[in-house]
């Protein structure tokens, strides 16, 4: 009896790339591993691919576009820039994953691949929540000092979760957590919630 195999797309390997990256870093992106992990030949992989580059590439596109373009148009259907806010910081608090897979691409300084698309999706997240903060009413400094602030927030939430992950909670302590984090980052939070 013979057993029917899924064909696997591009964005499957992306997929299976973006999670060793998650998990090990970038060295862990390589066809021979990932095809096991697949449960495939290489020959899929090179279907796909003419190279590890161009899988690197497929990856970090997969990654932009789910974590930075979705969550951030997802965030923008809001009209008032206090709920946009909230919305943003709800999306993005993430997976474990997602968090160790972005401080995995930050680490990734020997590659200039990857630090372009990290910078790329940094300014992008970046405007982002200047806007906001200018949209209710902060001038451009104090818009860009705010969204530094929360940025920095973010990426600290991130270490954390990772290097001691019992100093965040889980669950709906985290939704609290994140309620906390509103209220410090968001100028008239509680407001724009009651406005719903």
């Amino acid at each position: 009896m013979s057993t029917i195999r899924q064909t696997l797309t591009a964005d499957d390997w992306a997929e299976a790339a973006l999670d060793a990256l998650a998990e090990d870093g970038v060295r862990a992106v390589a066809v021979e591993p990932l095809a096991r992990r697949l449960g495939v030949t290489k020959g899929s992989f090179y279907w796909h691919f003419s190279s590890r580059r161009m899988l690197l590439q497929a990856a970090l596109a997969l990654w932009e576009r789910r974590e930075t373009d979705e969550v951030l148009a997802r965030a923008a259907e809001e009209t008032d820039p206090r709920k946009r806010l909230a919305r943003l910081f709800r999306e993005a608090d993430g997976s474990r994953r997602a968090g160790r897979l972005y401080l995995a691409l930050a680490n990734a300084t020997d590659s200039p691949l990857i630090t372009e698309v990290v910078r790329r999706v940094m300014a992008h997240r970046l405007a982002f929540l200047r806007e906001c903060y200018a949209a209710m009413g902060a001038d451009a400094e104090t818009a860009a000092a705010r969204a530094a602030m929360a940025y920095s927030m973010f990426l600290g939430m991130l270490q954390l979760r990772r290097d001691a992950p019992e100093a965040i909670p889980e669950g709906e302590r985290f939704h609290e957590y994140m309620h906390l984090v509103g209220e410090a980052l968001i100028p008239g939070y509680e407001r724009a919630l009651v406005r719903r």
